[in-house]
């Protein structure tokens, strides 16, 4: 499968980084995913906002434009036809070891892309409590960073990512998010979800769920919540940028509505409806 890299479409087992890159010796790197419908990475350009937050404040040039992003990705679904699941990486590019730069304006840039293979729609996970704590950012918004550390050892606690999403709480016990997803939950009708404070990726997918719920008049709470809050909903389902709005089905013995949830299936329908106005379809 050919991926792009630097300027080239590269197959993806000749693809060469240098051991100098700080993505690898520092773990100073950014990255997005997301999938295109139709050919199109309808939500790219958000996607592309966040990550050059982070670039921006780690000093980390960006030389592609959105256009330019665009058509390489479309040049890599013509390799099958089909829509795919892709990764945006960006790491800081090599150097020599030390911590001397002051801005890195040679990064390594990749988008990575394979055959997009999700769940149907609709298809319910089981969640449970990770034994990890979600760790602090290292600033004050969290970025997709190759600091993932954190993700990976919460992974290790569950037998799989396809039927199982693990729910991290901070140290304080609070509710954050997914291993790779952003939480909600629905208790009398309102929409809860934890805050941007808490430390939670400020997800693509949460901000368009947002947004959606305040025109369909859904009300929502963000704030600070104990896990026992979550346990006490009706609803509960997670947001991802490649597999939309999961509806989770329980967290241990507490159950909840799953795919019949009605404040879900009316954002998901929501959501669907968002991607075929951005596709320029009736």
């Amino acid at each position: 499968m050919l991926c792009w890299m630097n300027g080239h479409y590269i197959e993806e087992q000749e693809m060469k980084i240098s051991p100098f890159d700080h993505g690898f010796l520092y773990g100073l790197g950014f990255f997005e995913t997301f999938r295109t419908y139709e050919g199109q990475a309808v939500f790219l350009q958000a996607h592309l906002n966040r990550l050059l937050e982070a670039l921006k404040e780690y000093r980390i040039a960006f030389p592609y434009t959105l256009t330019e992003l665009e058509e390489i990705i479309h040049q890599l679904n013509a390799q099958d036809g089909q829509d795919g699941y892709f990764r945006l990486n960006v790491s800081a590019g090599p150097h020599s070891i030390g911590l001397a730069p002051t801005e890195y304006v040679d990064p390594t840039v990749i988008i990575f892309r394979k055959p997009l293979q999700i769940a149907k729609r609709g298809t319910e996970k089981q969640a449970v409590w990770l034994k990890t704590p979600r760790n602090s950012p290292e600033q004050e918004i969290r970025y997709k960073s190759h600091h993932y550390g954190n993700n990976v050892r919460a992974r290790l606690e569950l037998p799989s990512l396809a039927e199982f999403e693990g729910f991290f709480t901070t140290k304080q016990g609070i509710v954050a998010e997914g291993i790779t997803s952003n939480v909600f939950w629905v208790k009398g009708g309102i929409l809860y979800t934890p805050s941007i404070e808490t430390g939670i990726l400020p997800g693509i997918t949460r901000k368009i769920v947002l947004e959606l719920a305040q025109q369909i008049k859904i009300p929502v709470r963000e704030g600070a919540f104990i896990r026992q809050e979550l346990e006490q909903a009706d609803e509960c389902f997670v947001t991802t940028a490649v597999q939309e709005l999961v509806p989770i089905s329980n967290i241990g013995e507490v159950r909840f509505a799953g795919n019949e949830g009605r404040i879900y299936g009316k954002l998901h329908n929501a959501y669907l409806q968002n991607i075929v106005d951005r596709l320029g379809r009736n």
